[in-house]
């Protein structure tokens, strides 16, 4: 008989580390549930949440390194745990209320519903400080505030009531640091649902408390029609008079015709086409009135659209000489408020996770330094670049600011990790009442599928969809199946869906309110060949969508959704974001699905 190899060192430290863990109770959500992983070994996590008071899940968790030496889950995401009882609750209406379209009224969002004043909606601030504290004593009292602001928080709204925010005290340091080191603050946005990424309170206090100016960067503005960006630039100014507004786009030219695209190639962006480049550099002159030279940000931006011009291929001299900085913990504990010290511009990049702050960062600085993913959390903890000898950008993890948003709402607007989600059925069934999903998903219902042909043309009945029936209808034209039973994977089909709405490939555009009612006179608006040349679109191009969805939206080419099959399996790949996808040459026809973005948009059934 052969003898058993001895356990290495590596496999007794594992068997020792799980003696611990059953000793502390520590089981997770048990092995048959799809974030066992997730969840098992989230109380090592040591952290200054309320969980005391309240359940927390953390969210991306990583294995530490060797050394110990650093711990890639400070940073990670802390968001309040839902009972099982909620998500199964959840999971049985997905299964049995049919949907219905929701009115374009239902679609117009108004701030103030977002954030109402009276609820408390404020965002943790930094206790105040001097030198002369030790590190020890103003972490203390960090912790002690954070906690106050949190009970505040909760006893002011019912449980259930606010959206998912983060609880992790470490990602709201990273805010304070980035906050008190910047000369000016770009507050970025994603057009698709800017009301919901805006909250009032940062604003203010930005303005007010700091005395700093804010520019709102209002991103992927290529995922939208011309009018609706128009309308929701409007609101934010009628809204906030003195705010700075920008539209910004890394990808124009990119035609919304084509809802469903196919799989964007990992081949190096063409970050020197982004739209808004000049018209930030315009705003930040403004601000700093001659304090801060920026010639040499001006001439960058020339000299890389003058060679993109001539030559077709991004000016890269000089790439390598971007100096980055990375922030220790130390370096953040007693920061500087002194404003454009030694000459130099500072820009804190802030936002949501998934609204493409680093591929904003990436597209100022003309290259890739700063990795993105459509996983929120991804950016860990802040880092400086020096675009310019004059100007320094600043990149702040994505913070979730506590809001009485919809949560579904929310995991459309891709706060949320969808892979680990629990109930994604919920949040299909919020989009297919807002988008034509049967025309651009061209589905065929469960219950017909095994029926013949001819047996449905007898004049049966259409039967009424479920989310459930969608995610499942969604399975069986991409062929999910589950390993075991080979029956249709309803969760891979729901994750699917959700990453499509979050990647713009199925575009779901919130308004602003009276947009409805205001249609045409943003159809007419006179600043509308702006936004058209900042999107890299013309009114031919325009007008030449409808034609395309007449001729070709019907069609479907099989063979390609076959070699597209995993095309939006993807969860954490890098350059996957917005910024980095594959630019569609001018004399490429889009191929596979056809289909007018104002159809999707509801823009032509205007009450």
């Amino acid at each position: 008989m052969p003898r058993k190899k001895p356990f290495s060192n590596k496999q007794k430290k594992k068997q020792l580390q799980v003696k611990r863990e059953r000793k502390r109770g520590d089981t997770g959500s048990g092995p048959s549930s799809r974030n066992a992983s997730v969840e098992r070994g989230g109380e090592r996590q040591s952290d200054t949440s309320d969980s005391e008071t309240t359940d927390i899940r953390r969210i991306n968790q990583q294995p530490i390194g060797r050394d110990g030496r650093y711990d890639p889950n400070k940073f990670r995401l802390h968001f309040e745990k839902e009972s099982r009882e909620e998500v199964e609750r959840r999971k049985r209406l997905a299964m049995e209320t049919v949907l219905k379209p929701v009115s374009d009224k239902e679609l117009e969002v108004n701030i103030n519903e977002i954030y109402p004043a009276e609820k408390g909606l404020c965002f943790p601030r930094r206790p105040s400080w001097t030198y002369e504290m030790t590190r020890e004593s103003l972490l203390r009292k960090e912790e002690k505030s954070f906690k106050d602001y949190l009970q505040d928080l909760h006893s002011r709204n019912p449980p259930g009531s606010l959206s998912h925010f983060e609880h992790n005290l470490e990602t709201w340091r990273q805010l304070w640091r980035v906050l008190e080191m910047s000369d000016v603050v770009l507050l970025i946005v994603d057009i698709r649902h800017p009301v919901l990424q805006f909250p009032p309170d940062l604003y203010h206090y930005i303005t007010t408390d700091q005395h700093k100016q804010v520019i709102l960067v209002l991103n992927k503005v290529d995922l939208c029609p011309p009018p609706l960006v128009m309308a929701w630039k409007h609101y934010m100014t009628s809204q906030f008079p003195h705010l700075e507004i920008v539209c910004f786009t890394s990808q124009p030219g990119q035609s919304y015709n084509t809802v469903l695209q196919k799989k964007r190639m990992r081949k190096k962006a063409d970050l020197h086409r982004a739209g808004g480049l000049i018209d930030l550099f315009k705003a930040c002159q403004e601000i700093t009135a001659g304090k801060v030279d920026l010639t040499s940000w001006e001439q960058k931006i020339q000299r890389d659209s003058v060679s993109e011009r001539l030559d077709g291929e991004p000016h890269d001299d000089g790439a390598d000489s971007v100096l980055v900085e990375h922030q220790s913990d130390s370096a953040l504990e007693m920061s500087t408020q002194e404003r454009y010290k030694d000459g130099v511009l500072t820009l804190g990049c802030i936002g949501f996770p998934n609204v493409g702050k680093s591929t904003v960062i990436n597209s100022l600085v003309g290259r890739k330094v700063v990795s993105v993913s459509r996983t929120p959390g991804h950016t860990k903890y802040f880092q400086t670049y020096y675009l310019t000898p004059t100007v320094k950008l600043c990149d702040c993890p994505g913070l979730v600011f506590p809001s009485l948003v919809n949560k579904q709402l929310q995991i459309l607007a891709g706060i949320f990790p969808i892979a680990q989600l629990q109930d994604p059925y919920t949040s299909v069934g919020y989009l297919c009442e807002r988008i034509p999903y049967l025309s651009v998903l061209k589905l065929k219902h469960p219950s017909l599928q095994e029926k013949d042909a001819e047996q449905r043309e007898q004049g049966a009945a259409e039967p009424s969809w479920t989310a459930w029936d969608v995610c499942e209808a969604w399975a069986e034209r991409r062929g999910y199946k589950t390993a075991k039973a080979a029956r249709n994977d309803v969760y891979r089909s729901a994750n699917s869906l959700l990453r499509l709405a979050i990647d713009g490939r199925l575009c779901l555009c919130l308004r602003p309110p009276g947009y409805s009612c205001l249609k045409d006179h943003w159809e007419n608006h006179p600043d509308l060949p702006e936004i058209m040349a900042l999107q890299g679109r013309t009114a031919e191009e325009e007008g030449g969508a409808e034609r395309d969805e007449e001729e070709d939206g019907e069609s479907s080419s099989e063979p390609e959704e076959e070699q597209d099959r995993d095309a939006d399996d993807d969860e954490d790949g890098d350059d996957e974001d917005e910024g980095f996808g594959h630019q569609r040459r001018n004399d490429e026809k889009p191929s596979g699905f056809t289909v007018n973005m104002y159809n999707v948009l509801r823009e032509n059934d205007c009450d």
